[in-house]
């Protein structure tokens, strides 16, 4: 198994802070996400890119793959694991076994717990439960969609553990929010002798989409604007989870304005939320001297000092 280098599949050091690597992320997460590039390739691309930001963006996850990327860098490309690395504090964070979904063998290996003897059931006992982090995009919380859920379950034959893989598809409800806890009864470790199976749990994790945020259950989407589209108004196209929107922008509007858009947020078990339209006014980035004379003249006319306020205090 590869070592994975999370810094550099982001391409940030790693001593950035959390808001350049969530920048990163999101330029990444642009030129890949399967709505924004068809090409071949780009959804996988994405879910590792995706992966990275999983890691990196959680203080505690990070501190730990810090310390393996040390014992990684040492071992090259053929990596393992350190020996005990989960029950010695590594990245299980439950205290069952966890498993994860949808993410590389490499992620699977160090962030779940693996089996000991210590796990070994008596005849007639209870099958193991399986936990899978299942991370969704937020275009697939609109509509009921059904995913490939791949995983391993110990299986215990003459006093020795063995993990098996195991496949299923299941179906994710529309409205399904960050956090909830999806519960599949049968699906884990096999049972004892007469005992009865284990559950499957999916946690589900939304993975941070390129141009939306999340709170609650409502959108925010920022919208650059150009300062004539500001000071004159506009009609602008914006993107949402269902379609593509018509946005009036009124004159005169002040950069930092949240313009609401009922219904066009995170669909729940009892309705859908709305999205906020975060205006941006955005400056080109380049001028010829044509436009900067136009830039001039307008300084010189408009009489309007944006600090006016600073000469009362």
């Amino acid at each position: 198994m590869d070592f994975k280098d999370y810094y550099q599949l982001l391409g940030v050091s790693e001593d950035s802070d959390s808001k350049d690597i969530k920048t990163a992320y999101r330029k990444l997460a642009r030129k890949y996400h399967p709505d924004m590039n068809p090409d071949p390739g780009a959804e996988d691309k994405f879910k590792e890119v995706a992966e990275a930001y999983e890691v990196l963006k959680d203080a505690g996850r990070r501190a730990e793959y810090d310390e393996l990327r040390q014992h990684g860098n040492r071992q090259g490309a053929g990596f393992e694991p350190p020996p005990n690395w989960q029950r010695s504090g590594g990245f299980s964070d439950a205290d069952s076994t966890r498993f994860e979904g949808d993410f590389s063998d490499f992620f699977n290996s160090m962030f779940r717990g693996g089996a000991t003897e210590a796990d070994q059931q008596p005849k007639g006992s209870r099958g193991q439960d399986a936990e899978i982090e299942m991370p969704i995009f937020l275009e697939e919380t609109v509509t009921e969609t059904s995913k490939l859920v791949e995983y391993q379950i110990p299986v215990y034959e003459n006093g020795q553990v063995k993990d098996v893989k195991k496949s299923l598809k299941v179906k994710i409800p529309a409205g399904t929010v960050d956090g909830e806890r999806v519960r599949l009864k049968g699906q884990g470790g096999y049972g004892q002798g007469d005992g009865p199976h284990g559950d499957l749990y999916l946690h589900i994790r939304l993975v941070p989409h390129p141009l939306f945020d999340v709170e609650g259950h409502n959108l925010v989407i920022t919208v650059p604007l150009a300062p004539w589209e500001a000071a004159l108004g506009a009609k602008v196209t914006v993107p949402t989870l269902t379609g593509k929107i018509h946005l009036t922008i009124a004159p005169n509007s002040q950069a930092g304005t949240r313009l609401r858009i009922k219904g066009k947020g995170m669909k729940t078990k009892t309705g859908t939320g709305d999205m906020f339209a975060l205006l941006k006014i955005v400056v080109p980035s380049s001028a010829n001297d044509e436009v900067k004379a136009l830039w001039q003249s307008l300084a010189e006319k408009a009489e309007f000092d944006p600090r006016a306020q600073w000469s009362n205090e």
